[in-house]
């Protein structure tokens, strides 16, 4: 059981995980141990509610199939155990970013007085640099 927040879990059978043999270094135990993980999740398969289901499809993310099946790969670490866990904590990671909605931005102006501010400050800027030049007799 995955559980994304109080009221949203995702069940074992939703999450298909295949084992395989993990890339990289590591000696006689890469071509020995199928330590790394394949997970699969199928986005429209799922349990989980309209809301995630639509926001994960809008989603512009690499393990994301257009099928809509989000493919997560793990291994970086030596056990089944810990890439198993770490890839389901990545699917954990990717559902939960999705429920925060961002606040909406309000266009805003600069006050009237910031601007004279500003245009003051320039000026002065300006002036400093005017007496820098050539003395004219």
């Amino acid at each position: 059981m995955l559980y994304i927040s109080q009221t949203v879990t995702l069940s074992d059978d939703e999450i298909e995980l295949s084992y395989i043999r993990a890339q990289g270094a590591g000696g006689q135990n890469v071509n020995k141990v199928s330590s790394a993980v394949h997970l699969r999740f199928d986005i429209n398969a799922s349990s989980l509610p309209d809301f995630y289901k639509e926001r994960l499809l809008a989603l512009k993310d690499t393990r994301i199939t257009k099928d809509g099946v989000i493919v997560i790969k793990g291994q970086q670490f030596r056990t089944q155990e810990k890439n198993r866990d770490d890839a389901l904590s990545r699917l954990q990671a990717m559902i939960q970013s999705i429920a925060v909605v961002q606040k909406a931005r309000r266009a805003t102006k600069p006050s009237r007085s910031s601007q004279r501010k500003r245009m003051d400050k320039k000026n002065q800027r300006g002036q400093t640099k005017s007496m820098r030049g050539k003395v004219q007799f």
